[in-house]
Protein backbone atom coordinates (compact mmCIF):
# COMPACT_ATOMS: atom_id res chain seq x y z
CA UNK A 1 0.00 0.00 0.00
CA UNK A 2 2.70 2.44 0.87
CA UNK A 3 4.38 1.68 -2.54
CA UNK A 4 1.33 2.78 -4.45
CA UNK A 5 0.52 5.58 -2.38
CA UNK A 6 4.21 6.92 -3.40
CA UNK A 7 2.96 6.07 -7.06
CA UNK A 8 -0.35 7.68 -6.94
CA UNK A 9 0.89 11.10 -5.01
CA UNK A 10 4.91 11.26 -5.27
CA UNK A 11 5.29 10.89 -9.04
CA UNK A 12 6.25 13.83 -10.77
CA UNK A 13 3.69 14.69 -14.10
CA UNK A 14 6.57 15.53 -16.64
CA UNK A 15 6.92 13.08 -20.01
CA UNK A 16 10.09 10.76 -20.03
CA UNK A 17 12.07 11.59 -23.23
CA UNK A 18 15.58 10.75 -21.71
CA UNK A 19 16.94 9.30 -18.55
CA UNK A 20 17.50 12.50 -16.66
CA UNK A 21 13.33 13.10 -17.06
CA UNK A 22 13.02 8.86 -16.08
CA UNK A 23 15.22 9.77 -12.63
CA UNK A 24 13.13 13.36 -12.36
CA UNK A 25 9.88 12.01 -12.69
CA UNK A 26 10.75 8.90 -10.08
CA UNK A 27 13.37 10.34 -7.88
CA UNK A 28 11.32 10.93 -5.16
CA UNK A 29 10.19 7.24 -4.76
CA UNK A 30 13.88 6.45 -4.51
CA UNK A 31 14.00 9.10 -1.61
CA UNK A 32 11.24 7.03 0.58
CA UNK A 33 12.77 3.93 -0.14
CA UNK A 34 16.22 5.11 0.83
CA UNK A 35 14.83 6.43 3.91
CA UNK A 36 12.60 3.11 4.58
CA UNK A 37 15.89 1.32 4.23
CA UNK A 38 17.62 3.13 6.85
CA UNK A 39 15.03 3.13 8.71
CA UNK A 40 15.31 -0.59 8.79
CA UNK A 41 19.20 -0.57 8.91
CA UNK A 42 19.15 1.68 12.06
CA UNK A 43 16.90 -0.20 14.03
CA UNK A 44 18.12 -3.40 13.03
CA UNK A 45 21.63 -3.06 14.16
CA UNK A 46 21.79 -0.03 16.26
CA UNK A 47 18.30 -0.89 18.96
CA UNK A 48 19.16 -2.06 22.21
CA UNK A 49 17.16 -5.72 22.65
CA UNK A 50 16.84 -6.48 26.69
CA UNK A 51 16.63 -9.44 28.88
CA UNK A 52 12.87 -10.73 27.56
CA UNK A 53 10.44 -13.75 29.18
CA UNK A 54 7.92 -15.75 27.57
CA UNK A 55 5.38 -18.45 28.26
CA UNK A 56 6.11 -21.41 27.01
CA UNK A 57 4.09 -24.31 26.08
CA UNK A 58 3.21 -27.28 28.33
CA UNK A 59 5.01 -29.76 26.72
CA UNK A 60 7.17 -31.28 29.41
CA UNK A 61 7.21 -30.42 32.32
CA UNK A 62 10.64 -28.92 32.17
CA UNK A 63 9.69 -26.48 29.41
CA UNK A 64 6.49 -25.48 31.65
CA UNK A 65 6.00 -21.84 32.96
CA UNK A 66 8.19 -18.97 31.98
CA UNK A 67 11.49 -19.26 30.20
CA UNK A 68 13.96 -16.20 30.68
CA UNK A 69 16.00 -15.18 27.61
CA UNK A 70 19.01 -13.42 28.12
CA UNK A 71 20.26 -10.93 25.29
CA UNK A 72 21.28 -7.27 26.33
CA UNK A 73 23.11 -6.83 23.22
CA UNK A 74 22.79 -4.51 19.75
CA UNK A 75 23.09 -5.38 16.27
CA UNK A 76 22.47 -9.36 17.16
CA UNK A 77 21.07 -11.47 13.95
CA UNK A 78 20.73 -14.43 15.86
CA UNK A 79 17.27 -16.00 16.45
CA UNK A 80 16.49 -15.11 20.66
CA UNK A 81 18.10 -11.42 20.50
CA UNK A 82 17.24 -9.78 16.97
CA UNK A 83 15.53 -6.60 16.68
CA UNK A 84 12.85 -7.64 14.09
CA UNK A 85 11.94 -9.90 17.19
CA UNK A 86 12.19 -7.33 19.74
CA UNK A 87 9.98 -4.90 17.91
CA UNK A 88 6.89 -7.29 17.23
CA UNK A 89 7.08 -8.20 20.60
CA UNK A 90 7.03 -4.51 21.96
CA UNK A 91 4.48 -3.75 19.11
CA UNK A 92 1.92 -7.18 18.80
CA UNK A 93 2.70 -8.67 22.25
CA UNK A 94 3.54 -12.30 22.01
CA UNK A 95 0.40 -14.00 21.62
CA UNK A 96 -0.11 -12.33 18.29
CA UNK A 97 3.38 -14.53 17.06
CA UNK A 98 3.81 -17.08 15.04
CA UNK A 99 4.20 -20.38 17.32
CA UNK A 100 6.24 -22.57 14.96
CA UNK A 101 9.30 -20.20 13.44
CA UNK A 102 11.53 -21.41 11.48
CA UNK A 103 14.33 -21.65 13.45
CA UNK A 104 12.56 -24.49 15.33
CA UNK A 105 14.20 -26.87 12.61
CA UNK A 106 18.29 -25.50 13.12
CA UNK A 107 20.25 -28.03 15.13
CA UNK A 108 19.83 -26.72 18.16
CA UNK A 109 15.88 -26.70 18.69
CA UNK A 110 15.52 -30.01 16.41
CA UNK A 111 16.67 -33.55 16.55
CA UNK A 112 15.21 -34.00 12.74
CA UNK A 113 16.84 -30.75 11.27
CA UNK A 114 16.53 -29.20 8.75
CA UNK A 115 12.82 -30.78 9.50
CA UNK A 116 10.45 -30.34 12.75
CA UNK A 117 11.22 -32.38 15.46
CA UNK A 118 11.12 -33.44 19.14
CA UNK A 119 13.69 -31.01 21.03
CA UNK A 120 17.38 -32.29 21.81
CA UNK A 121 18.67 -32.67 24.72
CA UNK A 122 20.17 -29.21 26.46
CA UNK A 123 18.44 -27.17 24.03
CA UNK A 124 18.14 -24.07 24.84
CA UNK A 125 15.18 -21.67 25.94
CA UNK A 126 14.51 -19.73 23.10
CA UNK A 127 13.64 -22.60 20.69
CA UNK A 128 10.54 -22.45 21.93
CA UNK A 129 9.18 -18.86 21.61
CA UNK A 130 7.36 -17.22 19.32
CA UNK A 131 8.67 -15.22 15.99
CA UNK A 132 6.85 -13.56 13.21
CA UNK A 133 8.95 -13.69 9.81
CA UNK A 134 6.51 -11.26 8.58
CA UNK A 135 6.43 -8.89 11.32
CA UNK A 136 6.72 -5.04 11.56
CA UNK A 137 10.33 -4.41 10.48
CA UNK A 138 11.17 -7.48 8.24
CA UNK A 139 7.76 -5.30 6.41
CA UNK A 140 10.14 -2.59 5.59
CA UNK A 141 12.20 -4.47 3.11
CA UNK A 142 9.08 -5.97 1.80
CA UNK A 143 8.08 -2.66 0.82
CA UNK A 144 11.31 -1.70 -0.64
CA UNK A 145 10.93 -5.44 -2.80
CA UNK A 146 7.25 -3.56 -4.12
CA UNK A 147 9.79 -0.55 -5.28
CA UNK A 148 11.93 -2.69 -7.09
CA UNK A 149 9.29 -4.63 -8.88
CA UNK A 150 7.92 -0.92 -9.63
CA UNK A 151 11.10 0.03 -11.38
CA UNK A 152 10.89 -2.79 -13.75
CA UNK A 153 7.18 -1.57 -14.75
CA UNK A 154 8.94 1.91 -15.01
CA UNK A 155 11.14 1.05 -17.55
CA UNK A 156 8.73 -1.10 -19.12
CA UNK A 157 6.22 1.83 -19.65
CA UNK A 158 8.94 4.15 -21.06
CA UNK A 159 11.87 2.83 -22.76
CA UNK A 160 9.82 1.36 -25.64
CA UNK A 161 11.76 -0.86 -27.60
CA UNK A 162 11.70 -4.41 -26.40
CA UNK A 163 15.40 -4.82 -26.87
CA UNK A 164 16.32 -1.54 -24.74
CA UNK A 165 13.56 -2.85 -22.02
CA UNK A 166 15.61 -6.29 -21.95
CA UNK A 167 19.16 -4.00 -22.17
CA UNK A 168 18.11 -2.19 -18.74
CA UNK A 169 16.18 -4.81 -16.88
CA UNK A 170 19.38 -6.96 -17.06
CA UNK A 171 21.69 -4.10 -15.64
CA UNK A 172 19.32 -3.62 -12.54
CA UNK A 173 19.00 -7.67 -12.07
CA UNK A 174 22.49 -7.98 -12.30
CA UNK A 175 23.31 -4.90 -10.13
CA UNK A 176 20.75 -6.37 -7.50
CA UNK A 177 22.50 -9.71 -7.38
CA UNK A 178 26.42 -8.24 -6.96
CA UNK A 179 24.79 -6.19 -4.31
CA UNK A 180 23.19 -9.18 -2.40
CA UNK A 181 26.40 -11.37 -2.66
CA UNK A 182 28.42 -8.28 -1.84
CA UNK A 183 26.50 -7.29 1.22
CA UNK A 184 26.59 -11.14 2.54
CA UNK A 185 30.59 -11.28 2.14
CA UNK A 186 30.92 -8.35 4.58
CA UNK A 187 28.59 -9.63 6.89
CA UNK A 188 24.94 -8.96 6.28
CA UNK A 189 24.01 -13.05 6.02
CA UNK A 190 21.04 -13.95 3.97
CA UNK A 191 18.05 -14.27 6.01
CA UNK A 192 14.22 -14.69 5.07
CA UNK A 193 13.03 -14.03 8.71
CA UNK A 194 14.42 -11.16 9.15
CA UNK A 195 14.37 -10.25 5.79
CA UNK A 196 17.90 -8.90 5.87
CA UNK A 197 19.33 -6.20 3.23
CA UNK A 198 21.37 -8.98 1.09
CA UNK A 199 18.33 -11.49 0.80
CA UNK A 200 15.96 -8.57 -0.32
CA UNK A 201 18.53 -7.83 -3.10
CA UNK A 202 19.28 -11.53 -4.13
CA UNK A 203 15.47 -12.39 -4.13
CA UNK A 204 15.18 -9.41 -6.23
CA UNK A 205 17.78 -9.13 -8.40
CA UNK A 206 17.00 -13.00 -9.37
CA UNK A 207 13.35 -12.48 -9.63
CA UNK A 208 14.09 -9.76 -12.57
CA UNK A 209 16.69 -11.94 -14.08
CA UNK A 210 13.66 -14.97 -14.24
CA UNK A 211 11.48 -11.95 -15.93
CA UNK A 212 14.05 -10.80 -18.15
CA UNK A 213 14.76 -14.38 -19.66
CA UNK A 214 11.13 -14.60 -19.89
CA UNK A 215 10.74 -11.83 -21.56
CA UNK A 216 12.76 -12.18 -24.22
CA UNK A 217 11.82 -15.59 -25.12
CA UNK A 218 7.95 -14.73 -24.85
CA UNK A 219 7.85 -11.33 -26.39
CA UNK A 220 11.37 -11.14 -28.39
CA UNK A 221 11.69 -14.38 -29.78
CA UNK A 222 8.24 -15.86 -29.58
CA UNK A 223 8.87 -18.68 -28.16
CA UNK A 224 5.40 -19.23 -26.67
CA UNK A 225 4.69 -23.17 -26.19
CA UNK A 226 7.66 -23.97 -23.71
CA UNK A 227 5.55 -21.18 -21.41
CA UNK A 228 2.71 -22.87 -21.28
CA UNK A 229 2.83 -24.00 -17.65
CA UNK A 230 3.83 -20.92 -16.52
CA UNK A 231 1.14 -19.07 -18.43
CA UNK A 232 -1.31 -21.83 -16.56
CA UNK A 233 -0.18 -20.93 -13.20
CA UNK A 234 -0.05 -17.58 -14.07
CA UNK A 235 -3.80 -17.59 -15.11
CA UNK A 236 -4.33 -20.21 -11.64
CA UNK A 237 -2.39 -18.42 -9.59
CA UNK A 238 -4.77 -17.69 -5.98
CA UNK A 239 -5.68 -21.47 -6.34
CA UNK A 240 -1.42 -23.04 -6.78
CA UNK A 241 -1.22 -20.29 -4.07
CA UNK A 242 -3.47 -21.44 -1.56
CA UNK A 243 -2.74 -25.38 -2.87
CA UNK A 244 1.14 -24.71 -1.96
CA UNK A 245 0.62 -22.77 1.29
CA UNK A 246 -1.92 -24.75 3.18
CA UNK A 247 -0.30 -28.56 2.19
CA UNK A 248 -4.17 -28.61 0.45
CA UNK A 249 -3.01 -30.63 -2.30
CA UNK A 250 -0.45 -32.81 -0.46
CA UNK A 251 -2.52 -33.60 2.45
CA UNK A 252 -4.76 -34.90 -0.56
CA UNK A 253 -2.73 -37.05 -2.14
CA UNK A 254 -0.87 -38.30 1.36
CA UNK A 255 -4.47 -38.87 2.71
CA UNK A 256 -4.60 -42.25 0.81
CA UNK A 257 -1.86 -44.92 2.53
CA UNK A 258 -1.80 -48.44 3.68
CA UNK A 259 -1.73 -49.55 7.27
CA UNK A 260 0.04 -46.61 8.03
CA UNK A 261 0.43 -42.38 7.05
CA UNK A 262 4.14 -43.00 6.32
CA UNK A 263 3.19 -45.80 3.58
CA UNK A 264 1.39 -43.31 1.40
CA UNK A 265 1.62 -42.45 -2.29
CA UNK A 266 3.64 -39.82 -2.66
CA UNK A 267 6.45 -41.11 -0.14
CA UNK A 268 6.08 -44.72 -1.75
CA UNK A 269 6.98 -44.03 -5.33
CA UNK A 270 9.99 -41.28 -3.62
CA UNK A 271 11.45 -44.08 -1.69
CA UNK A 272 10.64 -46.84 -4.62
CA UNK A 273 13.14 -44.02 -6.97
CA UNK A 274 15.75 -44.06 -4.11
CA UNK A 275 15.75 -47.22 -4.06
CA UNK A 276 16.28 -48.40 -7.79
CA UNK A 277 19.12 -45.60 -8.38
CA UNK A 278 20.62 -46.40 -4.95
CA UNK A 279 20.88 -42.78 -4.65
CA UNK A 280 18.60 -40.59 -1.75
CA UNK A 281 19.39 -37.61 -3.51
CA UNK A 282 19.22 -38.23 -7.43
CA UNK A 283 15.90 -40.72 -6.54
CA UNK A 284 14.22 -37.10 -4.61
CA UNK A 285 15.69 -35.24 -8.15
CA UNK A 286 13.95 -37.38 -10.30
CA UNK A 287 10.85 -37.57 -8.39
CA UNK A 288 10.31 -33.84 -8.43
CA UNK A 289 11.07 -33.90 -12.34
CA UNK A 290 8.16 -36.83 -12.89
CA UNK A 291 5.84 -33.84 -11.14
CA UNK A 292 6.81 -31.19 -12.98
CA UNK A 293 6.15 -33.66 -16.29
CA UNK A 294 2.96 -34.73 -15.16
CA UNK A 295 1.80 -30.91 -14.62
CA UNK A 296 3.24 -29.63 -17.90
CA UNK A 297 1.64 -33.01 -19.59
CA UNK A 298 -2.16 -31.86 -17.88
CA UNK A 299 -1.51 -28.31 -18.87
CA UNK A 300 -1.02 -29.38 -22.34
CA UNK A 301 -3.98 -31.83 -22.51
CA UNK A 302 -6.14 -28.92 -21.14
CA UNK A 303 -4.85 -26.69 -23.91
CA UNK A 304 -5.29 -29.31 -27.06
CA UNK A 305 -8.82 -30.03 -25.27
CA UNK A 306 -9.60 -26.06 -25.41
CA UNK A 307 -8.71 -25.42 -28.63
CA UNK A 308 -10.95 -24.58 -31.31
CA UNK A 309 -11.48 -27.11 -34.21
CA UNK A 310 -8.40 -26.80 -37.49
CA UNK A 311 -11.14 -25.29 -39.60
CA UNK A 312 -11.32 -22.61 -37.74
CA UNK A 313 -7.78 -21.71 -37.02
CA UNK A 314 -7.31 -21.79 -40.93
CA UNK A 315 -10.47 -19.50 -41.37
CA UNK A 316 -9.02 -16.93 -38.65
CA UNK A 317 -5.16 -16.98 -39.71
CA UNK A 318 -6.14 -16.86 -43.64
CA UNK A 319 -9.37 -13.87 -43.72
CA UNK A 320 -8.78 -13.65 -47.43
CA UNK A 321 -10.72 -16.98 -48.13
CA UNK A 322 -13.66 -15.86 -46.56
CA UNK A 323 -15.07 -13.07 -49.13
CA UNK A 324 -13.98 -16.01 -51.76
CA UNK A 325 -16.68 -18.83 -49.85
CA UNK A 326 -19.26 -16.32 -49.29
CA UNK A 327 -19.20 -15.21 -53.13
CA UNK A 328 -19.48 -18.44 -54.00
CA UNK A 329 -22.44 -19.19 -51.45
CA UNK A 330 -23.90 -15.77 -52.88
CA UNK A 331 -23.62 -16.48 -56.33
CA UNK A 332 -25.00 -20.25 -55.59
CA UNK A 333 -28.04 -18.28 -54.03
CA UNK A 334 -28.47 -15.80 -56.50
CA UNK A 335 -28.05 -13.18 -53.20
CA UNK A 336 -26.35 -9.91 -54.70
CA UNK A 337 -25.04 -8.80 -50.97
CA UNK A 338 -21.96 -11.27 -51.47
CA UNK A 339 -20.95 -11.31 -47.17
CA UNK A 340 -23.13 -11.37 -44.32
CA UNK A 341 -22.16 -9.16 -41.47
CA UNK A 342 -20.26 -11.82 -39.79
CA UNK A 343 -18.20 -12.28 -42.58
CA UNK A 344 -17.56 -9.13 -43.49
CA UNK A 345 -16.49 -8.14 -39.88
CA UNK A 346 -14.00 -10.52 -40.43
CA UNK A 347 -12.80 -9.63 -43.81
CA UNK A 348 -9.40 -7.44 -43.60
CA UNK A 349 -10.43 -4.76 -45.17
CA UNK A 350 -12.53 -3.92 -42.71
CA UNK A 351 -10.44 -4.23 -40.01
CA UNK A 352 -7.82 -2.17 -41.36
CA UNK A 353 -10.51 0.64 -41.98
CA UNK A 354 -11.32 0.41 -38.12
CA UNK A 355 -7.64 0.52 -37.10
CA UNK A 356 -7.38 3.79 -39.27
CA UNK A 357 -10.11 5.29 -37.90
CA UNK A 358 -8.38 4.43 -34.55
CA UNK A 359 -5.45 6.17 -35.39
CA UNK A 360 -6.92 9.50 -36.35
CA UNK A 361 -9.17 9.69 -33.25
CA UNK A 362 -6.52 9.15 -31.24
CA UNK A 363 -3.98 12.01 -33.01
CA UNK A 364 -7.43 14.08 -33.04
CA UNK A 365 -7.28 13.88 -29.46
CA UNK A 366 -3.37 14.06 -28.91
Amino acid sequence: MLASLTEIWLVKNITVDSPIAFVRKYYVQWIVATLLLSIYMSLLYGLYVPNWEFQAPSLTLSTNGPQIVRCGVRGSLEPPCNAVGYIDRYFLGEQHLYRRPVYRRTKECSVNSPDYGPLPPHSPEWCLAPFDPEGILSSLMAVLTCFVGLNFGHILLHYKGQTHTVVMWSISSFTLLISGFGLQVLGIPFSKPLYTLSYMFITAGASGLVLTIIFYMVDVKHFRKPMVLLQWMGMNALIIYALAACDIFPAAVQGFYWHSPENNLVDGVESLLQAVLHSSKWGTFVFVLLGILFCIGEVAKQSSENRAPPSLYRTLQNPDTIPVQAVAGAQKAGRSEPMSTLEHDWAPSKLSTVSSADDDSKNQLS
